[in-house]
């Protein structure tokens, strides 16, 4: 067993796991146990499983991915502090002082790419399992957990819309295949690109629409749905199933945040601001600790609060005003 092998043994054996118990399941409901329905719904549960055990990360890539975006103005001044200095003393300056903003700000540029990371090897393992389920159909190959020699003819022996689930474009002979496996290759494609889409449109302050990141980002989006349609032939229909359900389920997971907790100054913020307002509520504005020092900072009054400057909007000071003395109300008699 080679380090690949031993390194993914265990992911492809809980991809078994999840995958041969979920089977089961939708079998006991009634559903054929050789149907391809039966096997790709398996998928779709593997799918929900590591979405679901994600979640925490997930809510860490917000949480970073809003910080990103709050701390881009101080980002933009670092960078057109040094912007034209191509020396390797500034560079290092500005290396230290973008370091320094993340270490007071606590963000971290990586957060946001954890669940993507994560669900690489997933992908992989299933990628392995369901390539190695004609070896182990025909026992020149032992199971994999669960999925004994047995299950692994059922599933290699199912269909769904005649194209087995282990087979790709470039390996099939039967127009049914190739039909069924370029429409799982289009609309994975378009969904990974209508996610991108969404984040770029709706949950992107327009100042950050310029910065390098979003450049990159828009590149991405054209980029990544056009790798994955060059290299989905390669992809066995199961692989192509688990992928397009996971942009479904990311494409909603975002529609859901976006909606709920939209980054600041982004157009989902305003509409959010806007449905809050008609209802009467009050939209709380985010701010990160360290992002700006104390002493800059402008003070926020509240409503019939004293400020630093002792006004506020239609009040006056929190300081008590002497009354006047009238030294009119009684005039002497001449």
């Amino acid at each position: 067993m080679g380090f690949i092998d031993t390194v993914l043994f265990p992911l492809e054996w809980f991809v078994a796991v999840v995958m041969v118990g979920f089977h089961s399941l939708v079998t006991a409901l009634g559903m054929p146990t050789d149907s391809g329905w039966s096997w790709a719904l398996a998928i779709v549960g593997l799918v929900v499983v590591l979405r679901v055990l994600l979640i925490p990360l997930f809510v860490k890539q917000i949480k970073s991915s809003r910080r990103m975006q709050l701390i881009q103005p101080e980002m933009q001044k670092i960078q057109k502090k040094y912007k034209g200095k191509k020396d390797a003393e500034s560079r290092q300056k500005m290396t230290e002082e973008t370091m320094e903003l993340y270490k007071r700000t606590g963000t971290n540029p990586m957060g946001s790419c954890l669940p993507i990371l994560l669900q690489a090897p997933f992908f992989f393992a299933l990628f392995r399992v369901l390539n190695t389920l004609p070896a182990m159909a025909s026992g020149s190959r032992e199971g994999i957990g669960p999925l004994t020699q047995e299950l692994a003819a059922s599933a290699e022996n199912s269909t769904l819309f005649g194209a087995q689930l282990s087979s790709t474009f470039m390996n099939s002979e039967g127009a049914a295949t190739k039909i069924v496996t370029m429409v799982l290759i289009i609309l994975m494609s378009l969904s990974m690109f209508l996610t991108q889409r969404q984040l770029m449109t709706k949950n992107m302050p327009a100042a950050a629409l310029d910065n390098p990141m979003a450049k990159q980002q828009k590149i991405i989006m054209y980029v990544m749905p056009l790798v994955f349609f060059i290299t989905g032939p390669n992809f066995p229909i199961g692989v192509l199933i688990y992928w397009l359900v996971t942009n479904v389920w990311s494409m909603g997971q975002q529609f859901y945040v976006i909606r709920r907790m939209p980054a600041p100054g982004s157009a989902a913020e305003k509409a959010l601001e806007e449905r809050n307002r008609a209802k009467g509520k009050i939209t709380k504005k985010e701010s990160i600790p360290g992002l700006t020092d104390e002493a800059d900072a402008e003070p926020v009054a509240a409503p019939g609060r004293a400020t630093a400057t002792g006004v506020t909007a239609g009040k006056t000071s929190g300081q008590r005003v002497q009354p006047k003395r009238n030294n009119n109300k009684k005039k002497r008699k001449r």
